[in-house]
């Protein structure tokens, strides 16, 4: 799950200066569990808008707004999408970029959110980061605790000299990730993976922008048998 959080009112508003409809662009999934761009969200910023002299076209939820279809579709079917001269997205930076690749170009799309990160959720409301997204997994020697992210010195080789009583020194509050990886690979019998020694952390895997094509081998062995 994408983390989300509302931008301020005053920068949103001086992003739209000039623009007189608006149309507002909400997420289903991600957003909506962060409580920053489901259906309640939407209605409160379609109320600051008009309180600040913006009048709001329409708005629209779909199930994920960083998939293309689905914003296309709707974009198509709604007129209020066309009647507005720029579009307001309450949803991650990936699906601010989608919105903006389906609507004409002479056309500003504006995010109210700011995107922080890729969480694990442990319950509703209650999100963590987990991974990354560096480009090299390194979970299997490191119990699935990631110290990459959960290091906030990204060390690959084991815990830092400022480590107290098992807890962090750059955040107090956290206990050391490399504690955790120690205590859960004791657990599992295969401490012998901390002896490996990591090599340095290569960046070029994670050189942006990134993309990945995904082929359906069963619909690739059709076209074969069609050729």
């Amino acid at each position: 799950m994408i983390i989300t959080k509302p931008k301020d009112i005053k920068g949103i508003l001086e992003a739209l200066k000039g623009k007189e409809r608006v149309y507002l662009f909400g997420c289903g999934s991600c957003a909506e569990q962060c409580q920053t761009g489901g259906d309640k969200e939407l209605k409160a910023m379609e109320k600051a808008l008009r309180e600040n002299g913006v009048e709001v076209a329409g708005g629209s939820i779909v199930e994920e707004t960083c998939y293309r279809q689905l914003v296309l579709k709707e974009y198509r079917n709604v007129e209020g999408f066309r009647d507005a001269d720029a579009v307001l997205v309450l949803a991650c930076g990936a699906g601010v970029r989608t919105v903006a690749d389906v609507v004409e170009e002479d056309r500003p799309v504006i995010p109210a959110l700011d995107s922080i990160f890729l969480a694990t959720v442990e319950r509703y409301g209650r999100f963590f980061e987990g991974c990354a997204l560096c480009g090299e997994c390194v979970l299997t020697e490191t119990a699935a605790i990631c110290p990459h992210t959960e290091c906030p010195k990204g060390l690959l080789n084991g815990p830092c000299g400022g480590v107290a009583d098992g807890m962090c020194e750059v955040d107090t509050e956290n206990e050391c990730a490399w504690v955790r990886i120690y205590r859960r690979l004791k657990e599992q019998g295969r401490l012998h993976l901390m002896k490996k020694v990591s090599e340095p952390k290569d960046h070029s895997v994670g050189l942006r922008p990134r993309k990945t094509l995904l082929r359906n081998p069963a619909r690739q062995a059709d076209r074969k048998t069609k050729k």
